[in-house]
């Protein structure tokens, strides 16, 4: 069941309902005596009204000291991050606005999120990869600010996330098509939403193709870095699955990093790409199309750019009341990593 959260009353709902500018309003708030006093009056009830809690957001705004859009994700660091970001800066290279960027971290990301909105005002927050619950959605809600998410979804603000499974999905059945029956995957080792959602299209894909799914070829890295999406997690994912399970001929990897990290273990181990190892990335990032590695492309930069266009909509109040939900499809780019169809 979907649930709506009721935002908190902002500074240009209590204009509307004063009849009145949001600068008129900054007046009020700030005890202006340029304000007559049936105007105050006005303001004053509207904000009685909607119950209205000014903060310093809000007054920032409204006297329009602030011009810059926030980005608040889990690491900047990470190559699928950077370019998320890409697409971000190309779109405000259209407009006067700056950029901040609000690392959450991977332990505490709430309240080092809580933290970074009651520090000062922007215009705006994406807010990439941290998914939204009840009490989450409410203080965004509160923000004076458009949110638009990305990454994870919330009837009450616009989004732009991805079908994991479908992409995951698409990986395994070309390593199906190219003949391969034996198929393990590198997972992270914390579990989200996305992650689980890309086991669930691995394991479709095997079932669909009357393959048998076994949990103990979903294997994850030791160091954990990045919450496992890192080079040294496939590495090291990749030495266990040559130890353990020697019969797979294909990995499916649930990130390009992890997948860079394999292919460093198979070269040190002196088995050949593609032709007794098959290796399947996820996110195609830059380094993959230089490296050869099929990889499921999820379009960072172009969702980034229109994530962007949404959040300057919101600003402009250009946008429907209704908060819109793109879900993206991504799309497999076979390259040289998996491009060799098995006879055995």
């Amino acid at each position: 069941m979907k649930r709506h959260v009721k935002p908190y009353a902002t500074i240009y709902d209590v204009a509307n309902a004063a009849g009145v500018a949001i600068s008129t309003v900054s007046r009020v708030l700030n005890d202006s005596p340029d304000v007559s006093e049936n105007t105050r009056r006005k303001v004053e009830r509207a904000i009685e009204e909607l119950m209205y809690h000014p903060n310093r957001t809000a007054r920032s705004l409204a006297q329009q000291e602030y011009h810059s859009f926030a980005v608040a994700l889990p690491s900047f660091t990470v190559p699928f991050q950077t370019e998320l970001l890409k697409g971000i800066r190309t779109f405000l290279k259209e407009f006067d606005h700056d950029l901040l960027i609000c690392d959450l971290g991977s332990s505490d990301q709430i309240g080092a999120l809580h933290r970074f909105l009651n520090r000062g005002a922007v215009r705006g927050l994406l807010l990439c990869g941290v998914p939204v619950d009840e009490p989450l959605a409410r203080e965004l809600s509160s923000f004076s600010s458009p949110t638009v998410l990305v990454g994870y979804s919330d009837p009450a603000f616009d989004s732009f996330c991805w079908d994991d499974a479908a992409g995951a999905q698409a990986a395994v059945r070309h390593l199906i098509d190219q003949g391969h029956r034996e198929i393990a995957m590198i997972r992270s080792g914390v579990d989200s939403t996305m992650q689980q959602d890309r086991i669930m299209g691995y394991k479709d894909a095997l079932t669909i193709a009357g393959l048998p799914v076994l949990e103990d070829r979903i294997v994850s890295g030791k160091p954990q870095y990045h919450g496992g999406f890192s080079e040294e997690d496939g590495y090291d994912a990749m030495q266990t699955i040559l130890d353990n399970h020697s019969q797979c001929t294909a990995v499916f990897c649930s990130s390009d990093v992890q997948a860079i990290g394999a292919l460093l273990a198979l070269r040190e181990r002196s088995v050949s790409v593609p032709e007794r190892m098959a290796i399947v990335g996820y996110d195609d990032i830059k380094a993959s199309r230089f490296l050869g590695l099929s990889s499921v492309d999820q379009s960072m930069q172009k969702i980034g750019h229109r994530a962007a266009a949404k959040l300057q909509e919101r600003i402009d109040r250009l946008a429907p009341e209704t908060p819109s939900h793109i879900v993206v499809e991504p799309r497999l780019e076979v390259r040289s990593s998996s491009l060799y169809p098995r006879t055995d």
